[in-house]
């Protein structure tokens, strides 16, 4: 497995991760599958280019396996926070480490970004693998919202976690 700071070349290969992230972890993203299907594969071009975020793919044989977006904050007053989203390891590949290399590598470029001291992410309740992997790597919960999201007419309630850098 490696895993690397996506690039514009990336963009394509992530479009499709993302879009079978959306189609099959529903619950675990804000988005929706059919609000990014017809997304065009330059505004992934764009945002791999950006200075304020990074995304990171894991990959294996070549092949994209997994990927979480780093944010800063660029408002002054919040620019000591971080945020990670848009995590997902394909389910072929799960349990084999490559989410924790990515949360790693994630936190490592946080500590590297100067004035960054807090790194935050939100996760769906039911989701137990990832809530104990962010748990063993630090992360604290400070708050839980309540049917943050809905499909259909299901909720998903949405645990607020911290890890102080």
């Amino acid at each position: 497995m490696k895993i690397r700071r996506l690039n514009p070349l990336d963009a394509e290969a992530y479009l499709t991760i993302r879009l079978k992230a959306l189609q099959n972890n529903p619950e675990a993203f804000g988005s929706s599958y059919e609000e990014e299907k017809d997304h065009p594969v330059e505004k992934y071009i764009s945002r791999f280019q950006s200075s304020d975020s990074i995304t990171l793919g894991a990959f294996v044989d070549d092949q994209l396996v997994g990927v979480v977006t780093l944010f800063r904050e660029s408002l002054t007053k919040l620019q000591h926070r971080a945020n990670i989203i848009a995590m997902y390891v394909s389910p072929k590949q799960r349990g084999l480490g490559i989410g924790k290399s990515l949360m790693l590598e994630a936190i490592q470029v946080a500590n590297d970004w100067a004035g960054v001291e807090q790194v935050y992410l939100t996760v769906v309740t039911t989701n137990e693998p990832a809530k104990k992997l962010y748990a063993l790597l630090g992360f604290e919960v400070f708050g839980s919202e309540k049917k943050a999201l809905k499909i259909g007419d299901t909720y998903y309630d949405e645990e607020h976690m911290v890890l102080f850098v």
